[in-house]
């Protein structure tokens, strides 16, 4: 597997493994990558919370890293993650079909994750990963605690 770099990215990811069929890439190509149902729904209580940010937000312009919500101010980036797509230790499975692209395409998104979440801690930001089957009202509290906590901290 040859490794692709962008270089503000931090260190190389594995290649993407290529669909076994058109079919399989189309369905793919179909996935949501933002607005997801967990993601709506965390963003619902985030806001009922009385917090503020940005959707689907690049955090800087020298990289490509993207966060389901962003407080600028206080430098908080969270992910909603997919218990398929980022390998959730309770609920994650792996497909018995194609199963070597699968275990690849997956590994790749785990390398993926922690290389994200290395590159922001390195320049100040906190990182906060919150799970598709997570209650989102619970998980709201810990985001809007946290955001209180960076807010009460003088810079």
């Amino acid at each position: 597997m040859t490794a692709r770099q962008d270089p503000a990215d931090g260190p190389p990811l594995p290649s993407p493994p290529p669909a076994s069929s058109p079919a399989v890439r189309a369905v793919m190509q179909g996935n949501r990558r933002a607005d997801t149902r967990p993601e709506v729904a965390l963003r619902s209580a985030l806001h009922r919370a009385g917090l503020r940010f940005r959707k689907d937000a690049v955090l800087w312009p020298e990289t490509r890293v993207r966060a389901d919500a962003v407080f600028r101010r206080e430098r908080v980036a969270v992910f909603i993650d997919g218990c398929f797509w980022h390998r959730c230790p309770e609920h994650g499975v792996m497909p018995a079909t194609n199963r070597a692209y699968w275990e690849a395409k997956l590994e790749r998104n785990t390398i993926r994750d922690r290389r994200n979440d290395a590159l922001l801690r390195a320049v100040g930001w906190t990182v906060i990963r919150i799970w598709e089957h997570e209650d989102p009202e619970e998980a709201s509290r810990r985001i809007a605690s946290l955001i209180r906590a960076h807010r009460a901290t003088p810079s």
